[in-house]
C-alpha cells in the first residue's frame, strides 16, 4: 500500500469539507493506495508530471482533491478545495498556482527521502 504525503494545509483544508466529501476523499484515497483510479478522478491537464483530481459533488457545492502518484512510489496530496465559481469547467487559476507550488514541493520531499 502507497503512504500518503499530504503537502501545505491540504490535510487542514480536507477536514473543513463536509462529512459526506470527506469520506469520499478518504475512501478514494484508500483506492488509489492500493493502486486503483478511482471513477471520480480525472487528469488535471498541463502539469508534468502527471496530476490527477478526485471530483466530488456535494450538497453544499463542488470540492476538489488534488494529488500525483508520478514521484515515488507515494501519494502526494497536493491540494483540496472546494470549487467556487459555477461557471465553467475551469480550475480558477489562485488554486492552478498553488497546485504548481506543492508539486515542486512533492519532488523536493521525494528527493530528500530518496538521498536519506
Amino acid at each position: 500500500m502507497k503512504e500518503v504525503i499530504w503537502l501545505g494545509d491540504s490535510l487542514k483544508q480536507l477536514r473543513a469539507f463536509p462529512e459526506d466529501i470527506k469520506d469520499a476523499v478518504g475512501y478514494s484515497l484508500y483506492l488509489v493506495q492500493e493502486g486503483s483510479i478511482p471513477k471520480n478522478t480525472k487528469v488535471l491537464k498541463g502539469f508534468k508530471p502527471q496530476v490527477l483530481e478526485l471530483v466530488l459533488e456535494g450538497q453544499s457545492g463542488a470540492y476538489r482533491s488534488v494529488y500525483t502518484i508520478k514521484i515515488s512510489d507515494v501519494v502526494y496530496v497536493l491540494h483540496c478545495f472546494q470549487k467556487k465559481s459555477k461557471q465553467g469547467i475551469a480550475t480558477p487559476m489562485q488554486e492552478i498556482e498553488m497546485i504548481k507550488q506543492r508539486l515542486k514541493q512533492a519532488e523536493i520531499v521525494a528527493k530528500r527521502s530518496h538521498t536519506s
